[in-house]
């Protein structure tokens, strides 16, 4: 559960992300995905973030991450800026499970080898085969079997491939983790799995998540607290139990 008294293990400051889009004729009009959002995540918090596609949730998930540059503002992790010349280094600590479990996954690549590839970019490992042990943990702990290791990901199910995507996501044993529709893209009776299989691994590896969705049933299931999303804005932010029974801004309602 999250420690109120602890440090924010995120802070986002003023966030603002601006695209241009092209009106034709050289001329470019800024779009707002994201315009001056602030919040703080608490260690051991799900922070769910609501709100209708186009309202910037997934943008300030992946600006957080510095997938996006953002355009003005600040994100602090852990006491620390988060900047293009750190980011390489914090990314151990920050990762994502993407909305789509099909396209997330290289085609060409085996499943050892999808969950190794973090382990070797940040040397986790010492041998090849202390490699493989890590990886047979991480599809043990997010429930695929060990002899498929050796597979590629056509040859599983969406909830499967999601289930891979977070073993990889995990393997760098991160503190905070951004779910970005994690569990969308998939049916309704593998959704409940995938959510139950978070909540676990929160538990079991003190996990700190952002839970971006427009599914209020699953936000009000995993959430501590909730943000709702407008337009590029934060409109609302409380409690789950709080937003859902006492929702203050006429969106969230």
């Amino acid at each position: 559960m999250k420690n109120e008294a602890a440090q924010p293990i995120v802070e986002v400051r003023n966030l603002k992300e601006y695209f241009n889009i092209n009106m034709g004729m050289f001329r470019t009009k800024p779009l707002k995905a994201v315009d001056n959002v602030s919040f703080a995540i608490q260690p051991g918090e799900t922070l769910g973030l609501v709100g209708e596609s186009g309202c910037g949730k997934t943008t300030v998930g992946r600006t957080i991450l510095r997938l996006y540059e953002p355009t003005a503002g600040e994100v602090i992790f852990d006491g620390e800026p988060v900047t293009a010349k750190n980011i390489t280094h914090m990314r151990k600590q920050m990762q994502m499970v993407f909305q789509d479990p099909y396209a997330s996954l290289d085609p060409r690549m085996k499943v050892r080898d999808i969950i190794a590839e973090p382990l070797e970019t940040y040397h986790v490992c010492k041998t090849k085969a202390e490699t493989t042990h890590r990886v047979l943990e991480l599809m043990q702990a997010v429930g695929v079997p060990a002899e498929f290791l050796n597979r590629y990901p056509h040859q599983f199910s969406g909830g499967q491939r999601q289930r891979i995507g977070i073993a990889r996501s995990l393997a760098v044993k991160p503190k905070f983790v951004v779910c970005d529709e994690a569990v969308s893209a998939l049916d309704v009776s593998i959704q409940s799995q995938i959510i139950n299989l978070l909540a676990d691994l929160k538990e079991q590896s003190n996990l700190t998540y952002l839970f971006i969705t427009h599914d209020l049933s699953v936000v009000k299931y995993i959430s501590d607290r909730v943000g709702v999303m407008y337009l590029g804005n934060m409109v609302e932010l409380a409690d789950t139990q709080e937003i859902f029974d006492h929702p203050l801004h006429p969106y969230t309602e």
